[in-house]
């Protein structure tokens, strides 16, 4: 099954689509856990954007069937098979699923991206009585070591200040910059973490926006000029140290 046309998307991973698989942070369980015990049903659930399908794979083990799409073929070639999940290439805006049929949506550190109107009529149709869209993305990453930490934020900041897409104001402005047209559902804070290597770490960086796009417009690698002063910090690359982001959740049922 296939979307039946793909609006132009801004494409800042298909080139890094190896890269994303390995090195975008799973999310916790406590977040699938949750979003199971606000649904009215766990019949199909629609991962959105799905990318190599971090999100998708947490609510496979939840929710009887998952359709996870993604706009680039390259993200979804790189997504491991599942009994439950059925990955295809469509658009945000033209999923393919019948109107109604979906219990819940889930948009997964990529709203960002999209044309939201469009986005939201489309979720809309989609979605059953009492069905809900969630929507997170997470925000700066926070090593224990504050000796990396300023690192990765001059870094961000600095390097590649200019050269990150306009659409990620939406994430720096937090989760009251997301607003979705259903009835809001209090949603918990959470943190997702995990326990990296220095070479962890910087594949982690190498699949940000900003760093594709440096690379693809200047053609050399940021992330080169990061490397040498954080492994003077980290000291033993084999040395894993936890690395963690909050959590911005919001979430809403569909009233109809």
């Amino acid at each position: 099954m296939t979307g039946d046309k793909l609006t132009l998307f801004h494409d800042h991973f298909s080139s890094v689509s190896k890269q994303y698989a390995r090195y975008r942070p799973i999310y916790p369980d406590e977040l699938f856990d949750w979003l199971a015990s606000v649904v009215p049903g766990r019949n199909l659930a629609w991962d959105c954007a799905t990318g190599t399908g971090q999100a998708a794979t947490g609510l496979a083990s939840r929710f009887n069937s998952v359709v996870a799409t993604d706009a680039s073929p390259e993200q979804i070639a790189e997504t491991v098979p599942h009994p439950r999940i059925s990955y295809y290439t469509a658009s945000a805006y033209s999923s393919g699923l019948d109107d109604g049929s979906a219990d819940l949506i889930t948009v997964a550190q990529a709203m960002h991206w999209f044309d939201i109107d469009r986005f939201f009529r489309e979720a809309e149709r989609v979605l059953g009585p009492r069905g809900v869209l969630a929507v997170w993305t997470y925000g700066p990453l926070s090593v224990d070591d504050e000796l990396i930490n300023p690192l990765i934020r001059e870094f961000a900041s600095n390097t590649l200040g200019l050269w990150w897409p306009e659409e990620w104001a939406t994430i720096d402005a937090g989760k009251g910059a997301i607003v979705i047209p259903f009835e809001r559902i209090p949603a918990p804070e959470m943190r997702m973490s995990v326990r990296w290597t220095f070479e962890e770490l910087l594949g982690h960086v190498r699949t940000w926006s900003a760093v594709t796009r440096y690379i693809r417009i200047k053609t050399n690698d940021p992330v080169t000029s990061l490397a040498s002063p954080m492994l003077q910090a980290w000291g033993n690359p084999a040395c894993r140290k936890t690395v963690t982001w909050t959590l911005l959740l919001t979430a809403g049922r569909n009233q109809g």
